[in-house]
């Protein structure tokens, strides 16, 4: 955000926005400019775009940042841009726009993701009486999962722990906590299994006793179960190990 403000700011035309990890100077005929963030900045950038779209507004261009798409810095500055040139439109209903039509796109895909987590997050307590889940969707979906669990399980301490992005939220009955550990740890986070309670041992064994005993041969329909239970969730359940 701070970056879109100083756009206007300096009067860009013509403009790329590139994280810094991803800068490489292949054109030496292009002009750098390095943005530090500025909350003044980016708040005003924010109050903006909320008198323009509203909070469903930001949230659809939250989800463009959070789908992780190569090209996500441009999208939002598009999606910006119409906005202050049409201040009296939402403009994230304009398909005709590409640009709009793609964030749609997106947004839908994103919260699917967001939505699938919700249902296959597979918790299991560990020795130090922590519900820990392990997940690995195809977007950043976890900052947009966090309030949701945070409602339904506030009355024990859970962790949920991004395996492909190497960060997680914790919960210690009071707060949720973003938290990213070491490289030494990963190792520990990927392979929870030997850290697992004795109780959650004894359920899981049970769980997949009773999925076993309650389905009905005759009615197996795997193309409709890989439908609503795609094979890349497979792993992470309790019921599929």
């Amino acid at each position: 955000m701070t970056t879109v403000f100083e756009v206007f700011e300096y009067k860009y035309d013509v403009v790329e926005i590139v994280a810094q990890q991803n800068y490489s100077q292949e054109n030496f005929f292009a002009e750098t400019h390095e943005v530090i963030t500025d909350f003044t900045k980016s708040d005003r950038v924010l109050k903006k775009l909320d008198q323009n779209l509203g909070k469903q507004g930001i949230s659809q261009l939250m989800m463009v940042y959070f789908s992780e798409r190569k090209d996500f810095e441009r999208l939002i500055l598009s999606a910006v841009r119409h906005s202050i040139k049409h201040p009296k439109q939402n403009i994230l209903q304009d398909f005709g726009n590409e640009d709009i039509l793609e964030i749609s796109k997106i947004c839908r895909s994103v919260s699917r993701e967001r939505h699938r987590m919700l249902a296959f997050v597979r918790f299991e307590l560990l020795q130090d009486e922590v519900y820990f889940a392990k997940i690995e969707p195809d977007f950043n979906v976890l900052p947009l999962i966090r309030k949701h669990f945070k409602e339904r399980y506030a009355d024990q301490k859970w962790m949920i722990f991004d395996l492909k992005r190497h960060y997680g939220i914790f919960y210690d009955l009071k707060e949720v906590h973003f938290f990213t550990p070491d490289s030494s740890q990963l190792q520990n986070f990927r392979n929870s299994e030997q850290f697992h309670h004795e109780e959650e041992k004894k359920y899981q064994t049970l769980w997949q006793r009773y999925f076993v005993k309650t389905g009905i041969p005759e009615r197996k329909n795997m193309k409709l179960h890989i439908q609503w239970v795609p094979k890349r969730y497979w792993k992470y359940l309790t019921e599929k190990y």
